[in-house]
C-alpha cells in the first residue's frame, strides 16, 4: 500500500465513541439509539456504541477496562463513584472539553463535580439529570390537625409532625434516618470534620433530641424508620391515609394518585423545605464522565459528543421521558416543569415544586473514607438508640465517634505506609 493510500485508509477509519450508562435497558431503548443515529447522521465518520450495564456491576466492568487501557470514552456515574474513581485517579478532568457549554449547566451540578484540593480542583463529568423532593401532604390530615399550611423547614416538619400525632393520633412524617448523615449536612452540621468524626457536637445532640422528641410523641411512623431504604413503608402508610406527609421526588405523587385515588385527592404539594444551608433534599446527580486512558487524540471528539448528548435538548427529552430534572439551566426552566396549568392536580404540581427547587440540589455524601457504609451503619444505630430512648443521645454518639475515629486513624495509618 503507497503512503497516499495509507493515509487515505486512516482517515475514512471512523472515530469510535463508546458510551457506556447504567440501568436503562429496555425503557430507554428508544431514547438513546434515535440520539445514536442522529449524532451519526451529523457526523459523518464518526461511529457511536451505546453499552448499557446494570448498575450493580458498572463500576467493577470499568476498573477492568480502565486497567486493561481500552476504557470506553463516557460512563454514566453518579457523584460518590465520581469522587472516589477522581481520588484514584481513575477519571479524566474534563473542565476544558466542557468548552462554551460550561456557562449552560445548573452552577451546583458543576459544583457537585468538582473535585480535588484547594489548588488544584478540576471538574469531572458533564451533568446529565437529577432529582430532587418534595413534600406531599394530606390536607385532611392537616386541617383536623389545625396546620393550615406546608412546614417552611425541619423544625416545623417536626413540630407538625408532633401536633398531627396529638390531635389525630396519625404519625406525621417519615425522614429517611438511614441516611442521617446527609439529613445531618444539609442542616450545615458536619459529619467529619479535618479527618475526624465530629457528629457528637451540643447541635448534633439538639438535632437527634428534636426527633427524639417527636418519635416519643408519635410523630414519626415507626414502620421501618432506621431501615437502608424505608420509601416503601413510607408510601404505603401515605396512601394508607396514616401519614401525614411524604418527602418523596414527584413521581411518587403519581404512585399515589394511580394507586389511592381518594388520598391524590386530598394531597396537595409544596417545595421542600431548604436546609439553613440552602440545600434542597434529595439531590443525586447523575453525569458522564471520562475514564482514564481514553486516547488524547479522541477527547476533542468525545468532548463534542458529551456536550451533545447532556444539551438542552437532549436532557429535556430524556427528563420528560424519566421524570427527573435536567441539569442545563435552560432546560430546567422549560415551561414543562415549571408552568401550573389552572386546576392541576398534586401530580402536576409536584413537578413544578421539585423544579423550583432544584437550583438548590446538591448530592450530599461524605467524601474520602474507605468502607464508608460500614461506619454509616454504626452511626444510625447510635441515632436509633438515642431516637427510641435506649441510650442517652450523647452517650450513643459518642460511642460511635469513638468507633469511627478509631476506624479513621488505622486507615490513614494504612495509607501512610503505602
Amino acid at each position: 500500500m503507497t503512503a497516499a493510500l495509507a493515509m487515505s485508509a486512516a482517515l475514512a477509519t471512523p472515530d469510535k465513541i463508546e458510551f457506556w450508562t447504567f440501568s436503562m435497558k429496555p425503557k430507554f431503548t428508544p431514547y438513546f439509539e434515535t440520539l445514536v443515529k442522529h449524532y451519526e447522521a451529523g457526523n459523518p465518520g464518526v461511529k457511536v456504541e451505546w453499552v448499557d450495564f446494570p448498575w450493580d456491576i458498572i463500576q467493577t466492568k470499568l476498573v477492568t477496562r480502565i486497567v486493561a487501557g481500552t476504557p470506553p470514552a463516557l460512563v454514566n456515574l453518579n457523584v460518590p463513584w465520581a469522587d472516589e474513581f477522581a481520588r484514584d485517579g481513575l477519571l479524566t478532568p474534563v473542565d476544558a472539553l466542557l468548552g462554551d457549554a460550561r456557562p449552560r449547566y445548573l452552577p451546583s451540578t458543576l459544583e457537585d463535580l468538582t473535585f480535588g484540593g484547594k489548588l488544584s480542583r478540576h471538574i469531572y463529568g458533564f451533568p446529565m439529570y437529577s432529582n430532587v423532593a418534595v413534600i406531599a401532604y394530606n390536607t385532611r390530615i392537616f386541617k383536623a390537625a389545625g396546620i393550615a399550611r406546608a412546614p417552611r423547614d425541619l423544625d416545623e416538619q417536626l413540630l407538625f409532625a408532633r401536633r398531627i400525632a396529638a390531635r389525630t393520633g396519625k404519625a406525621g412524617l417519615c425522614p429517611a434516618l438511614s441516611k442521617i448523615d446527609g439529613l445531618m449536612m444539609q442542616q450545615g452540621l458536619a459529619v467529619i470534620q479535618n479527618g475526624k468524626a465530629v457528629f457528637n457536637s451540643p447541635a448534633h445532640v439538639a438535632l437527634i433530641k428534636k426527633l427524639a422528641e417527636t418519635y416519643q410523641a408519635g410523630g414519626l411512623l415507626k414502620d421501618a424508620l432506621f431501615a437502608e431504604d424505608n420509601f416503601p413503608a413510607a408510601i404505603d402508610a401515605y396512601k394508607g391515609g396514616r401519614l401525614g406527609m411524604l418527602l418523596a421526588p414527584p413521581t411518587a405523587v403519581k404512585r399515589i394518585q394511580s394507586d389511592a385515588r381518594d388520598i391524590y385527592a386530598i394531597t396537595d404539594v409544596a417545595p421542600a423545605p431548604l436546609g439553613p444551608t440552602g440545600i434542597a433534599d434529595g439531590g443525586w446527580l447523575i453525569h458522564f464522565a471520562v475514564p482514564k486512558n481514553v486516547d488524547a487524540k479522541l477527547l476533542p471528539a468525545v468532548g463534542k459528543f458529551a456536550r451533545y448528548l447532556t444539551n438542552d435538548a437532549n436532557q429535556l427529552a430524556f427528563a420528560k421521558q424519566a421524570s427527573v430534572y435536567p441539569a442545563m439551566a435552560q432546560a430546567a426552566n422549560d415551561p414543562f416543569f415549571m408552568t401550573v396549568p389552572p386546576g392541576a392536580g398534586a401530580a402536576e404540581k409536584a413537578v413544578s415544586a421539585g423544579a423550583v427547587s432544584m437550583p438548590h440540589a446538591h448530592t450530599l455524601y461524605v467524601a474520602g473514607v474507605t468502607d464508608y457504609d460500614e461506619l454509616r451503619r454504626y452511626l444510625v444505630k447510635a441515632v436509633e438508640a438515642g431516637v427510641t430512648g435506649k441510650q442517652d443521645v450523647k452517650q450513643a454518639l459518642d460511642q460511635a465517634v469513638a468507633i469511627w475515629n478509631k476506624k479513621l486513624t488505622a486507615q490513614r495509618s494504612h495509607e501512610d505506609e503505602r
